[in-house]
């Protein structure tokens, strides 16, 4: 199927989860040490036997609609309709500058990016793409599934995203609760001005 939406989502979810391969492997260069690829927290390790195929899912499903032209992981002909196809397109550009914005929040957090919580020491990154916002990449990862479901609206890709969004929520609460235990009152504060994934201008009470 030529449908550009799809194939720039297809392949912005696949450079997407490319470059988390890369923060893998930078991390493991620079600092000797794994990025926590294997979860060393029993909470968060039943969430990886989730997320796991989950991303293998994300990935493939667009790439599978190319193929496809009937089915329930085909492009339904609703979404074909030239009425669509310009949500679809916003969507499809959404995707690109969520990839991007994510690139910016690897930069700025250097050899400090983990992939779970650790019982080493973790950095209190406040500034950047942090400054308003508690988890960004999070934040960006919600908006880039969203954006797929735009592009292709099936129910596996709902599917998906429903479980994908909920695990989002419980892996920035359970961070959240390990960085208020390590950080104290530093990171009460910096909690009290930001909001976990959309940005917050008014200071609460920590």
């Amino acid at each position: 199927m030529h449908d550009l939406p799809l194939l720039v989502v297809a392949l912005t979810v696949s450079a997407y989860w490319i470059g988390v391969g890369a923060m893998i492997n930078r991390v493991r260069r620079h600092r000797r040490r794994d990025a926590g690829l294997v979860p060393e927290q029993a909470r968060e390790r039943a969430m990886w036997f989730v997320w796991v195929p989950l991303v293998a899912a994300w990935v493939a499903l667009p790439w599978l609609a190319r193929t496809r032209t009937d089915g329930i992981l085909a492009l339904p002909a609703f979404a074909q309709e030239d009425a669509f196809f310009a949500v679809r397109t916003i969507a499809a550009a959404a995707a690109v500058l969520c990839w991007v914005a994510t690139l910016r929040c690897y930069q700025r957090m250097g050899d400090d990016w983990r992939m779970d919580v650790t019982s080493r020491e973790t950095a209190l990154i406040t500034d950047g793409p942090f400054r308003r916002i508690r988890h960004p990449i999070y934040a960006f990862s919600i908006l880039l599934m969203l954006a797929s479901v735009v592009v292709l609206p099936t129910l596996p890709m709902l599917a998906i995203a429903l479980v994908h969004v909920t695990l989002m929520n419980l892996k920035a609460r359970n961070e959240e609760a390990h960085l208020a235990a390590m950080h104290g009152a530093d990171y009460a504060r910096y909690a009290a001005r930001t909001g976990r994934f959309m940005p917050r201008f008014t200071t609460r009470e920590p």
